[in-house]
């Protein structure tokens, strides 16, 4: 059979060029989610933009800038971003490419309801192996669905791919076309934590059990908190992105999953967002386990681990309790992802906490991060319905079950104090307090 299977492997191999050149105008091209972009597909998109029109390409947390990402391309290429990285914001707040609002595990659903068409799915894997199966590598999320819903798949083929354990083999029967391109993996390193953000990382931290199971985000703060977790025990990791910061409470020994109902000594998550560090760490380890988007940011299967701890940062709060994780004010910033999915998750858990961190101020400590109202025009990402720990640099608050009243005051406690006299005036203007 392994014949076979290499035999229709060769039918399929073409060069990046011959696979894209043939798409039709206002087709929609879906990427694979993050590191599983295919960089030599998309160049091939750029050097071939000439003889498209009105195509849209849809990405999600974008590693790198792609070089069709121009405003000269938009009537040929149209970049369509499900959750912005700091190489595709620009290009939405310019106003030539465009933000689909979307939760992370309602991609799978959008996709397998037709609700957005696949003309064609992209996505760099891992090698072929004797049975003809790829391995997905660095990324699950929506593949699945993309790869059923598409009307052409193409897959390229990187050896360099970490070869992962779970839900991540495809068969080369439902694949069309492979090209070849063993480029080195986007490094999506996360910033060296300041002062605040350690501080931050501390409260947090304190929040956060043993026998806890943990999400941690991407950024300073989740690596700050990472740090001081090193003491905790029998922690286990269910979450979206599986980051460096992982590897070394693994190695520490503060993470062995021993406590788990569901995937018990498992990590779970639904891609590898970092550097070769987790690259390494999950090559052929079975210890990370890899799943569809809908699976493991699924309300249900989120709340069935005790203790579930979500830790995510936001940019703003108003005295209601409202998050604003996405934007500033109307200038769009990143986009919803897995926030709301864990923080819904995590409540029902017996034992859970949803915690959304932030620093108290921002430039140099001339704006409060805490405001009485939110900016105009911000997407409210976490509904104040739905809000339960708030984290700065002085301290932690509980805001679930809380009047509106005890929410103001609350979050006037753990505001910077240079703002506190204010935001009690603002409150009592607004019958709060």
């Amino acid at each position: 059979m392994a014949d076979i299977w290499h035999l229709q492997y060769q039918q399929k191999l073409t060069s990046a060029t011959n696979a894209v050149k043939d798409i039709p105008d206002g087709a929609v091209i879906f990427c694979g989610f993050c590191a599983a972009e295919p960089p030599a597909l998309l160049e091939a998109l750029q050097a071939n933009r000439h003889n498209y029109k009105n195509i849209n390409v849809i990405q999600m947390l974008s590693p790198w800038h792609s070089t069709f990402v121009e405003e000269e391309n938009k009537e040929y290429l149209r970049l369509n971003n499900w959750f912005s990285s700091a190489f595709t914001r620009s290009a939405v707040t310019e106003g030539w490419a465009d933000y689909t609002p979307t939760h992370f595990h309602d991609s799978s659903h959008i996709i397998r309801q037709g609700i957005v068409p696949v003309d064609v799915f992209m996505t760099a894997v891992g090698p072929m192996d004797e049975q003809g199966y790829f391995n997905l590598g660095v990324s699950v999320a929506y593949t699945f669905d993309a790869i059923k819903k598409g009307k052409r798949v193409i897959f390229e083929v990187n050896q360099n791919m970490p070869l992962t354990s779970g839900n991540s083999f495809v068969h080369i029967s439902h694949v069309d076309q492979i090209i070849e391109n063993n480029a080195k993996l986007p490094q999506m390193s996360s910033a060296i934590p300041n002062d605040i953000q350690r501080i931050i990382g501390q409260r947090v931290a304190e929040q956060i059990e043993d026998g806890s199971t943990v999400q941690l985000g991407f950024g300073g703060i989740p690596m700050a908190m990472a740090d001081f977790l090193k003491e905790k025990h029998d922690l286990g990791i269910h979450t979206e992105l599986v980051v460096d910061a992982m590897v070394d409470l693994i190695e520490c020994g503060a993470v062995n999953n021993h406590k788990r109902v569901l995937h018990n000594g498992k990590i779970t998550g639904t891609a590898l967002v970092g550097t070769d560090k987790i690259y390494r760490f999950s090559h052929q380890n079975p210890l990370v386990e890899l799943h569809p988007v809908d699976y493991t940011n699924d309300v249900s299967m989120i709340a069935n681990n005790n203790k579930m701890i979500a830790v995510n940062a936001t940019l703003e709060v108003d005295l209601f309790g409202q998050c604003v994780s996405e934007s500033f004010g109307y200038q769009h910033y990143s986009g919803s992802g897995g926030q709301l999915d864990f923080i819904r998750g995590a409540v029902k858990s017996p034992g859970g906490k949803a915690i959304l961190a932030l620093p108290s101020t921002a430039k140099a400590d001339s704006i409060s991060r805490i405001v009485p109202c939110l900016s105009r025009g911000a997407a409210v990402t976490v509904p104040r319905n739905d809000t339960d720990y708030i984290v700065t640099e002085y301290g932690a608050v509980r805001l679930r079950a809380k009047s509106q009243r005890e929410r103001a005051l609350a979050l006037i406690s753990v505001a910077h104090p240079n703002f506190r006299d204010e935001l009690r005036f603002e409150a009592q203007k607004m019958n709060l307090i």
